[in-house]
């Protein structure tokens, strides 16, 4: 049977997850010039999440799990979604979401569609990053403080991320739209082959388990 789908809507074993390694990355180009001053500029607008998940693999039976999630993945063929043990609520990890969390939109009174994100600091060099893997029921919703009803006053699409207002209740010009919510990272192997020492292992020393976001 062909294998059509390049994203599967399935999560990492969380219990792995919980004790791997990782953070964003970016790419900045420096330039030194003859005076000894630098020049910096950013070779990507967004910044890349990548994980090594080894450090989760406590036993046998979680090397065997990461193995059967490998090969149901083919690989680095097929994207996955994985729990940031760091970053995974609208709001700091020790905390409960809120609707007020995030800011995800200002209404005109016509657009419907508003993809969610999340805000990292405040002002001109905040960083918005786009959240396109929310976890299904987690979402809360408010306009101007009003709390919104799923399949009532709008649609969520959980594969994107993307926010539809139902017809009627479309937010008015200049009202603010916040949420709250849980997500997942999408992202893939880096990598098609799994080097597994069992001896090593049982020694003590981890196998690498490489992941890297998915970038659309």
């Amino acid at each position: 049977m062909p294998l059509i789908q390049s994203f599967h809507e399935v999560r990492f074993p969380t219990a792995i997850a919980l004790g791997s390694s990782g953070g964003p990355e970016r790419r900045t180009e420096i330039v030194t010039l003859g005076s000894g001053h630098e020049q910096r500029n950013a070779r990507w607008q967004n910044s890349r999440r990548r994980y090594d998940a080894g450090f989760g693999v406590k036993n046998l039976d979680d090397l065997y799990a990461i193995i059967a999630f490998f090969e149901e993945r083919r690989g680095a063929l097929f994207g996955f979604r994985f729990k940031d043990p760091l970053d995974w609520k609208s709001c700091p990890p020790m905390q409960v979401p809120s609707a007020t969390d995030q800011p995800i939109g200002i209404g005109d009174g016509a657009t419907v569609l508003f993809q969610m994100v999340k805000t990292f600091g405040s002002g001109a060099t905040a960083y918005s990053r786009a959240i396109i893997k929310p976890v299904a029921g987690s979402l809360t919703i408010e306009v101007d403080g009003i709390a919104q009803n799923e399949a009532v006053d709008y649609s969520i699409d959980y594969a994107t991320g993307e926010i539809t207002f139902q017809p009627g209740n479309i937010p008015a010009n200049g009202t603010t739209i916040t949420a709250g919510y849980l997500f997942d990272v999408p992202v893939r192997f880096a990598t098609d082959q799994l080097r597994i020492n069992l001896a090593a292992f049982e020694a003590g020393d981890i196998p690498s388990i490489p992941l890297v976001e998915i970038k659309s």
